[in-house]
């Protein structure tokens, strides 16, 4: 086998929108430059919308500009281009418990998102200097922050992991479904040269030159079953899943990254473990 490397990296401008890969990415504290600083959420409850309540975000783009604005698109639609919105009055958006400080794109991004989905929604951006989240203490360190990511600064799955986990689909009740893609378990940082679940129990790693804490798997969700070009949903992979199920109980697949530094991280970089 060969050394453990990096064999992809991938940012999400829009939480639960489409991914972009890249071939180097700047480790920030709260995550990738770039990665999940927006965020789309109910009108009226001011509630985190993703691919949990609405599988169709998959079928939208999210572009990067340079300046952190984001250009959105969708097949047979007109896109708009989003610009950071300055200093200002700020709303406070629920995610699972947590309320997070952000300030609204505006009304041409609030109706070209609402349109889209049929339903009242707003985007919204986090400063995650200005108005940090904070990581859950019971995984973290003081100090620990994150974007608008589910609960931590980086994701990292192993196609080593894919593939026995797509050899389980091939053996269950759907395996027309498979083999199923690394994204639909929306990683930043794939590896390569690992042993097939060997990242569940890592707990210190350094990529390239960034060291990382490792404080538990990743628990999926049903976001796992939509297809992420479709936004279409089957049922795998989580019957394959709950048939390997650890921790807890909990459907895992993938591990949690905190950086202990910045840095950067290119494709191709070593993996290391720590401890």
């Amino acid at each position: 086998m060969t050394p453990p490397r990096v064999a992809a990296l991938y940012l999400y401008p829009v939480k639960s929108l489409r991914t972009t890969g890249v071939r180097t990415a700047v480790v920030e504290p709260w995550g990738l430059a770039g990665d999940r600083r927006w965020m789309i959420a109910d009108a009226r409850t001011l509630r985190s919308v993703t691919q949990r309540e609405q599988p169709a975000l998959a079928r939208v783009d999210a572009a990067l500009l340079p300046d952190g604005a984001v250009r959105l698109s969708v097949a047979g639609g007109a896109p708009l281009t989003v610009a950071v919105p300055p200093p200002g009055p700020e709303l406070l958006v629920r995610h699972f418990k947590d309320e997070i400080r952000v300030r609204a794109a505006g009304p041409e991004a609030d109706a070209w998102l609402s349109a889209f989905l049929g339903t009242p929604v707003r985007l919204v951006h986090q400063d995650p200097v200005a108005l940090p989240r904070l990581v859950d203490p019971e995984y973290a360190l003081p100090g620990d922050t994150v974007s608008l990511a589910d609960g931590y600064p980086l994701l990292l799955t192993a196609t080593a992991s894919l593939a026995a986990l797509n050899d389980l689909v091939s053996q269950g009740t759907a395996p027309h479904e498979g083999p199923l893609p690394m994204d639909r378990f929306r990683p930043n940082v794939v590896v390569e040269g690992t042993e097939a679940w060997a990242e569940h129990g890592w707990r210190r790693v350094r990529i390239g030159e960034v060291v990382f804490r490792a404080p538990k798997p990743c628990a999926r969700c049903v976001v796992t079953t939509t297809d992420q070009v479709t936004g279409e949903r089957g049922r795998e992979p989580l019957p394959a899943l709950a048939r390997r199920r650890t921790g807890a109980g909990k459907l895992l697949f993938g591990q949690n990254l905190i950086p202990e530094a910045p840095g950067t991280l290119h494709v191709g970089d070593a993996l290391t473990l720590m401890e």
